[in-house]
């Protein structure tokens, strides 16, 4: 009688392991996707002036342009491969 209890044990700790992992990859995946849309918002606030966005003072534009590095150069690169259909598509793919 133990055996079968102790499988059956076994058997729901496994499954609620198992069920928390998903959980737990599920809310990565949320604050990833979060992190990333906070990071287009703090783009537009600080870039907004390229879109017809009212821009913040030009203080506070300078100070927070080392920490709009990464998104720099992807306009960049957006604007190097604008007139080539195929080069945007390889960026996108991102092949080398």
């Amino acid at each position: 009688m133990m055996p079968i209890i102790k499988v059956i044990r076994d058997k729901l700790v496994d499954t609620w392991r198992i069920a928390e992992g998903v959980a737990r990859g599920k809310a990565v995946q949320t604050t990833e996707y979060e992190v990333e849309e906070l990071d287009h918002i703090f783009g537009l606030l600080v870039l907004g002036s390229f879109v017809g966005l009212p821009s913040p003072p030009m203080q506070i534009s300078l100070d927070l342009m080392p920490f709009m590095e990464k998104e720099l150069m992807l306009m960049m690169e957006k604007v190097d491969t604008a007139s080539e259909p195929i080069s945007d598509l390889f960026s996108v793919l991102d092949i080398d």
